[in-house]
Order: structure tokens, then C-alpha cells, then sequence
């Protein structure tokens, strides 16, 4: 169910002009990129024998981000050769985020908004659980430096994925 918090982004939109660092080791503005762009933001990736945060069990839509990075993985040829590149997008650190690219074999960066300088310039929706703020999970489609579309809420984060590729053919 959508709670309204992401009303205000809308297709059109400019986006901030802020560097993000990136898993690849450089930075990526986006809003200088050309061509589209598929921006999947998730709330946190896990890392196997490590706790989630507290009462993640008890969040509606916590759930999924790994799932999700592996459906984008597994489409991301298939999403290139309809024009789109992709990137993800959490709070975590880079450090923290390149040992998912590594175990996942992610074929894309994950950019860091760790001082939420990005999801405060687009106030995007969060949730905070043991004193930490979470992204909720959302993709922008990002077109020459505007939003070209909004993907909220992400149902199903195991089958975003395809969702984003029906639609690229869709637009093509």
C-alpha cells in the first residue's frame, strides 16, 4: 500500500546536483548523466552470519534488498541492450556495500548516501530502527538528469527486476 511519501517526485523532476561515491571507486552525478538510467534504492544488504538491525523482522517492505540486487544482476544485459544502465543506492558505506558487489558479483555500482545528502535533497522516504535511518525500497528511471518515472512502493523486491524490464521494452 502506498503511504504517499514520495507524491513529490515526479517525472520532470531535476535531480540534485550531488556526487555520490560508488563501489567502481569513483564518483557518479547523476544528474549529469546522459541517457537512462535505472536508480533501485534500497533500504540495507545483510551480510551472511550477521544480525539484521533490530525488529528488521517487524518492518513491512525491510526484507529483500539482496534478492533484489540478484534479480538486477541476472537481467542487467538484457536491461543494457534496451538503453538503461543501472545503478543501486543505500546508506551504507562503500566499504560496507563492495563486500556485496564482491559476493553478489553485481555488475553495477552501489552508491553511498551515507550523510543522506541525496535522499534529503529528493526527500525520499525512510524508516529508522536501532537508531539508524533506512531508505524504503523505491527505483527511479532517471533520464538526462531529470526522473523520467518512479517505481514506489516495490512489492516485490525478488521480481523489481523484471518489473523495470517490461517496462523499458514498454517505453522503447
Amino acid at each position: 500500500m502506498e503511504d504517499g511519501g514520495l507524491d513529490h517526485v515526479t517525472p520532470g523532476m531535476l535531480l540534485p546536483p550531488i556526487d555520490l561515491p560508488s563501489t567502481d571507486g569513483g564518483r557518479v552525478h547523476l544528474a549529469t548523466l546522459t541517457g537512462r538510467s535505472v536508480l533501485a534504492v534500497y533500504p540495507w544488504t545483510g551480510r551472511p552470519g550477521q544480525p539484521n538491525p533490530p525488529h528488521w523482522d517487524d518492518i513491512h517492505g525491510a526484507h529483500g534488498s539482496t534478492p533484489e540486487l540478484e534479480g538486477f544482476r541476472d537481467l542487467s544485459e538484457e536491461i543494457a541492450r534496451h538503453g538503461a544502465r543501472i545503478f543501486a543506492l543505500s546508506r551504507q558505506t562503500t566499504d560496507y556495500q563492495q563486500e556485496a558487489v564482491e559476493r553478489l558479483r553485481l555488475p553495477f555500482p552501489i552508491l553511498s548516501d551515507e550523510h543522506g545528502s541525496f535522499s534529503e535533497a529528493f526527500a525520499l522516504p525512510s524508516f529508522t530502527t536501532g537508531g539508524e535511518s533506512y531508505l524504503k525500497r523505491l527505483t527511479l528511471m532517471l533520464r538526462d538528469g531529470e526522473v523520467e518515472w518512479v517505481f514506489y512502493p516495490v512489492m516485490d523486491p525478488a521480481g523489481h527486476a523484471g518489473e523495470i524490464l517490461a517496462w523499458l521494452k514498454q517505453e522503447a
